[in-house]
């Protein structure tokens, strides 16, 4: 199948799933000099001004360290935009991604044409986030390139699916870039991705234990600390279901086994500039994959582990 170009110098079939307040634009630089499609919120660049600077910084280290290494370039980055009702900065963000040229835009809850229209005006490809057929086709009509199959499991907002499911359906009708999420954390489970008809794994959780993840070091142990038994499906937060830490739930007084139903007008919290997101500090998102994180490294060393275990996963197979 024809990958856009754009995707390259990719030392691993691997995006870095973007995460909200987590993804810190330190993060996505070292995700991109170690290979990987490094990505962020917008929204994460909380304040008048600061978005434009988060895109400045990025673009100014990444050409410094091509210059500095032409012969291994850095990954291209991605923007992540919630494209949903109440994100009123959504317009001004788009203009400050034509603006810079940002090579890929990760849109989320909710397919539009208006964004599309604005990357694909500088040659930017649109990744749209899935979980499931009826969105899938919704969000290529309405111009996405490609598409983020986000399957059960996932950290954050998740589907339901299994992946071997949601994976063999969308190849049945697209052949265009395709990435999947859903408990992926080593590189035995990136090169299982790519087998079952995947291009990229989208690795999310996995980031949270890292030194440049702007997280809580309570929050970064406690995903060492935990595994897949200790996160809870609920959407109760925001309205949209999600896997979070038990863990994190509990802390606050709540019973994570008996949550009550959620309301989508929390979704405000992610979307509102004044926010202080409560709600997403004290509760702490995370997928069923964690099992196999055990210790918190620098994004470069993790990634070094994920290209150690995707190396070692082919020569068992091929063995």
């Amino acid at each position: 199948m024809a990958i856009s170009s754009v995707f390259n110098n990719l030392q691993l079939p691997v995006i870095a799933a973007p995460m909200f307040i987590l993804s810190s634009k330190e993060m996505v630089i070292e995700q991109c000099k170690a290979g990987i499609i490094g990505s962020f919120p917008a929204l994460n660049a909380r304040g008048e001004g600061e978005f434009e600077k988060w895109l400045k910084e990025i673009i100014e280290e990444l050409d410094r360290y091509n210059q500095a290494n032409p012969d291994s370039p850095a990954a291209p980055f991605a923007v992540n935009q919630i494209v949903f009702k109440t994100n009123a900065r959504l317009h001004e963000d788009m203009d400050l991604c034509v603006k810079y040229k940002v090579p890929i835009i990760i849109t989320s809850l909710g397919a539009n044409e208006d964004v599309n229209s604005a990357a694909h005006s500088y040659g930017g490809l649109v990744m749209h986030d899935v979980i499931n057929q009826r969105f899938a086709r919704k969000a290529i009509e309405k111009g996405a390139d490609g598409l983020i199959a986000v399957a059960a499991g996932a950290g954050g907002h998740a589907g339901a699916l299994s992946p071997f499911a949601i994976i063999q359906e969308t190849r049945e009708w697209f052949d265009g870039p395709l990435a999947l999420s859903g408990c992926i954390a080593t590189g035995d489970s990136v090169l299982a991705a790519t087998a079952m008809g995947a291009d990229f794994a989208y690795i999310g959780s996995a980031f949270i234990a890292t030194k440049e993840a702007n997280a809580a070091q309570a929050y970064k142990q406690m995903v060492v600390d935990s595994d897949a038994n200790d996160i809870v499906y609920s959407d109760y937060f925001t309205g949209v279901g999600g896997n979070y830490l038990g863990p994190s739930i509990a802390a606050t007084g709540m019973d994570p086994s008996n949550l009550p139903k959620g309301d989508i007008a929390a979704m405000q919290k992610l979307t509102d500039q004044d926010s202080d997101a409560k709600a997403w500090k004290d509760i702490w998102g995370c997928g069923q994959g964690i099992g196999a994180v055990d210790e918190i490294l620098s994004v470069s060393d993790r990634v070094s582990q994920l290209k150690l275990e995707y190396a070692a996963a082919k020569q068992r197979i091929n063995g």
